[in-house]
């Protein structure tokens, strides 16, 4: 603690305080801090373009609140700069990943969502983060954000240096490629900002022509509503019918972008012990999942972001992955045993399961 008063805002060194948030956020267990100003006015068009093509789908939560997502004084009234910070999350070597994808018995879960619920772990260490700026600074004003708010978070963290936006529409950085979380704080302090990244796709294409569902139409350019991510995670109603078989094990989320995206080659597991998977998701069978009662999905989901799609989501995309997969005596009776469940979503995909096993069957 200091033995005198902080300076203020306006009178302290806002070069030597910017470095050592940097330093106090690496402590704090993220991998890389930087800051930006607020202007966004490309993002901005961007963000409106796509809202028009109705590419969001039925994230309409994505359409509100007017520019305050691309305007951060709007949101924040006073707000000067954007500290802008990423944490790692990959729990596990990429080879053990294509093993369980390429297994159609055992479940596929974006490895984003094995272990805590990310929002609660960054919005702590960012809180922790404004404390330590506190007190350093003694005054300010400080709102912090982890993808809960009308927040344009990888425009802000392209122009805070941490990495740019990919063909996928994923933020990458060379050095670490892209399995992280952002989390952000908004801020009145005049901070030096860092320079904006430069983009490294190039000419490569690879996260497009691997989708499975196409949702990448062109660079940078993706249609929510085919996205594997938005059908399982955001997407309410019945999965289009044409794109469930190419869904095949994925039950929560996709990370096929993520894990051919070359510049993962520089990727390493994280050592948060909050990312390490929890209840066996990261190798569990289509069936036992599919066995979970409500009761239960609620007590093994607690503390995860997984709970957030509910029971009867939860249902509707091991359906389909059971569809996907092999035909087998144990497969078919956990299909029956749920055919007449009381929700008519569980019940159509169900339906569409078994009869998808049966021409597969027919087909092979």
């Amino acid at each position: 603690m200091p033995t005198h008063p902080p300076p203020s805002p306006t009178t302290c060194d806002h070069g030597a305080l910017a470095r050592r948030i940097k330093s106090w956020g690496h402590a704090l267990g993220f991998q890389q801090v930087g800051i930006t100003d607020t202007d966004l006015g490309l993002a901005e068009l961007r963000h409106t373009a796509w809202l028009r093509q109705r590419r969001h789908g039925e994230m309409d939560y994505m359409a509100r609140h007017g520019t305050k997502r691309s305007r951060p004084a709007e949101l924040v009234p006073g707000t000067l700069r954007v500290i802008s910070a990423r944490m790692d999350y990959l729990p596990e070597a990429k080879e053990r990943i294509r093993t369980v994808l390429d297994n159609p018995a055992i479940a596929f879960v974006s490895r984003y969502a094995l272990g805590r619920d990310y929002h609660k772990v960054l919005r702590h260490r960012l809180q922790q983060l404004v404390e330590h700026i506190r007190d350093a600074v003694g005054t300010g004003h400080y709102r912090v954000f982890v993808d809960s708010a009308p927040v344009l978070e990888k425009p802000l963290a392209e122009k805070a240096g941490l990495g740019w936006i990919g063909k996928h529409t994923n933020l990458v950085a060379t050095r670490s490629g892209s399995w992280f979380f952002l989390g952000e704080i908004y801020t009145d302090l005049p901070l030096p900002v860092d320079a904006p990244a430069s983009n490294h796709c190039g000419t490569c294409r690879a996260c497009l022509d691997v989708c499975p569902t196409r949702a990448i139409l062109a660079p940078y350019a993706l249609d929510a509503r085919r996205c594997i991510s938005y059908l399982t995670i955001e997407h309410k109603g019945p999965i289009p019918i044409v794109l469930r078989p190419l869904i095949g094990n994925r039950i929560y989320g996709c990370d096929d972008c993520q894990l051919i995206c070359p510049w993962n080659r520089f990727d390493r597991p994280t050592t948060e012990s909050d990312f390490a998977p929890r209840q066996g998701l990261d190798c569990a069978s289509l069936t036992d999942l599919f066995s979970w009662c409500e009761s239960e999905f609620a007590s093994r989901t607690q503390g995860s972001a997984i709970r957030r799609i509910g029971h009867r989501a939860w249902l509707r995309n091991l359906a389909v992955a059971l569809g996907n997969g092999s035909s087998s005596t144990a497969v078919t009776a956990a299909l029956h045993a749920r055919l007449d469940h009381p929700d008519a979503l569980v019940r159509e995909h169900v339906a569409w399961a078994l009869q998808h096993q049966t021409r597969s069957k027919w087909s092979r």
